[in-house]
């Protein structure tokens, strides 16, 4: 198992995060994917390491950016 934990800038919402939550699970190997809404802070469990490009782009298609 692989756990990396990343920012999501621009979610106010449970809207939001389900967004999120449902873009990111779209990944092969994803299995679970929390977000903090206070934080803006998204943990996302897979099978193994996912790239950056593609949570980059599952964000991008929710809707929102990566934070800095």
């Amino acid at each position: 198992m692989s756990t990396v934990t990343v920012t999501v800038d621009g979610m106010s919402c449970d809207h939001c995060a389900s967004s999120v939550r449902e873009e990111l699970g779209h990944i092969p190997g994803v299995k679970e994917v929390d977000v903090d809404l206070a934080s803006g802070q998204v943990c996302i469990v897979s099978d193994y390491p996912v790239g950056t490009a593609a949570i980059e782009h599952a964000v991008d298609e929710a809707g929102y950016q990566l934070g800095g």
